[in-house]
């Protein structure tokens, strides 16, 4: 593997960077991030809904998400969800998916206070079973929650304040289940948040598996022969690859019927392995990883 670490490197301080500078570089690096549609009441009884993508699950036993609402860079002021939720302790997280997209970012305009972003927005609200704040009936995944714990993190403009959400009911659209009840991405079409003006939308050749056995242990790369772990083709993912196997594979005179490899085979010395290299690279790339294990093994 060729020497990949990085030579130009920007090293921020966060104390000697204007504070929108540095949310510009977290939000962009820490992506694509999860979206909380959070709807919400006030105690007037106005309905709100909000995006908010520092967000995440943190458990399934208690089942808790957390999501943060910062307070405004610019006058160091808070948004009206924040407020609901200080007075109620009650919100429903809403998920986003392609389908609502565009008017999920609609709602997300600082309209005054008791406006409802469901009218602007065009979503429908739907009732709850056991919180107040209504559901939003387009997407896929809602769940309702009780607040059990507001965590500040300061209070100049930019800090966050964490609501800690207990999970008390879940709905799901039955259209994004597979045969085993399982959500399946592809049908869940579900969007996440990047910097800027960016977002990405999870599904097709987007998503990908990674199967990786819980029982097995891989070789790890330092195991590999060193004319494949030294490699100046293939990458750190290739080697990750073939390093997952448990065992190095017995070499089967086989692949020598394998044109591409005969071909590597007509040259000599470097150019000869490094043929061989991309073949196996080509391979690997396929899910073809057995193969690509006997390309690296023909001597």
């Amino acid at each position: 593997m060729s020497d990949k670490i990085p030579v130009n490197m920007l090293s921020v301080n966060p104390n000697e960077i204007a504070t929108p500078d540095l949310h510009q570089y977290l939000i962009g690096a820490v992506a694509p991030r999860p979206i909380a549609f959070v709807s919400t009441i006030s105690t007037d009884g106005v309905v709100n809904v909000a995006p908010y993508s520092f967000f995440n699950v943190f458990g399934s036993n208690p089942p808790i998400a957390v999501f943060s609402s910062n307070r405004r860079v610019r006058d160091n002021s808070t948004k009206d969800t924040y407020q609901n939720v200080m007075e109620s302790r009650e919100v429903v997280i809403n998920m986003v998916n392609y389908d609502m997209v565009y008017q999920m970012a609609l709602a997300s305009v600082e309209y005054d206070s008791g406006i409802s972003e469901f009218e602007k927005s065009g979503l429908t609200p739907i009732p709850s079973d056991l919180v107040k704040p209504p559901r939003v009936a387009e997407s896929p995944v809602q769940f309702e929650c009780r607040v059990e714990q507001i965590i500040p993190t300061g209070d100049k403009g930019g800090a966050a304040t964490l609501f800690v959400c207990r999970i008390i009911r879940l709905h799901l659209d039955e259209n994004i289940l597979d045969a085993n009840s399982r959500i399946d991405p592809h049908k869940a079409d579900l969007m996440a948040r990047m910097g800027r003006a960016f977002y990405c939308r999870a599904s097709g050749d987007a998503v990908f598996p990674i199967l990786q056995p819980v029982t097995k242990m891989g070789i790890g790369v330092d195991q590999l022969p060193d004319h494949i772990r030294l490699s100046e083709v293939l990458t750190g993912n290739d080697l990750a690859r073939l390093a997952s196997v448990e065992r190095i594979p017995k070499y089967s005179s086989g692949i020598l019927s394998d044109p591409e490899v005969m071909n590597a085979l007509a040259g000599n010395g470097q150019d000869r392995e490094r043929r061989l290299h991309l073949h196996a690279q080509l391979l690997i790339s396929r899910n073809e990883v057995d193969l690509a294990w006997q390309v690296l093994l023909v001597e």
